[in-house]
C-alpha cells in the first residue's frame, strides 16, 4: 500500500463567518496530499508532463465528519488506489493530528491526456513503468 501523510495547519483565511473551515478548501488539503505523495512516490504533474501528458481531476467526493477550526492542525493521509483502468485513484483520510478523531474521507480520480486533452484509453508508458517500480506485485495495465 503506497500511502504518505501531509501535516497541515489551518489558517485564519481558511475559516468562514461560524468560524470553521469553509467546505471548499478541503478540495486544497487534498491537493496537498497528492503533492506530498508525488514527492514521496515520483508521481507528479511534472514529471507527467514531461512525459507529454496531462491528469484532469475527473471525480472528487468528499464526506465530511467533523467541523475544523482556525488552529487545528490536520492529517492527510492520502492512499494510491490501483484501478484496472488507466487511471490514478486515491483515497483520503484527514484527521485531526492531536486527537486522530477522523474529520473526513474523501477520493478523487485523475484520467490521462494527451497535449491536446484527449482521453488516453490506454496507459502512458511512464505511469506502467512508474507501477513496476512501486508495484511490482501487479500485473501492468495492458
Amino acid at each position: 500500500m503506497l500511502q504518505v501523510i501531509k501535516q497541515i495547519d489551518v489558517r485564519f483565511c481558511e475559516v468562514d463567518a461560524m468560524h470553521i473551515v469553509w467546505h471548499g478548501h478541503y478540495v486544497k488539503y487534498l491537493e496537498d496530499g497528492r503533492e506530498a505523495f508525488a514527492r514521496e512516490f515520483g508521481l507528479g504533474y511534472h514529471f507527467l508532463e514531461q512525459a507529454g501528458y496531462g491528469i484532469p481531476l475527473v471525480e472528487l467526493v468528499i464526506d465530511y465528519k467533523k467541523a475544523v477550526r482556525y488552529g487545528d492542525t490536520l492529517a492527510v493521509e492520502t492512499r494510491y488506489v490501483p484501478s484496472a483502468t488507466p487511471k490514478i485513484c486515491f483515497e483520503y483520510r484527514i484527521r485531526d493530528a492531536a486527537s486522530q478523531q477522523l474529520v473526513c474521507t474523501a477520493r478523487t480520480t485523475q484520467v490521462f491526456t494527451n497535449t491536446q486533452l484527449q482521453l488516453q484509453l490506454m496507459p502512458p508508458p511512464c505511469f506502467t513503468e512508474w507501477q513496476q517500480r512501486w508495484l511490482p506485485s501487479l500485473a501492468p495495465i495492458v
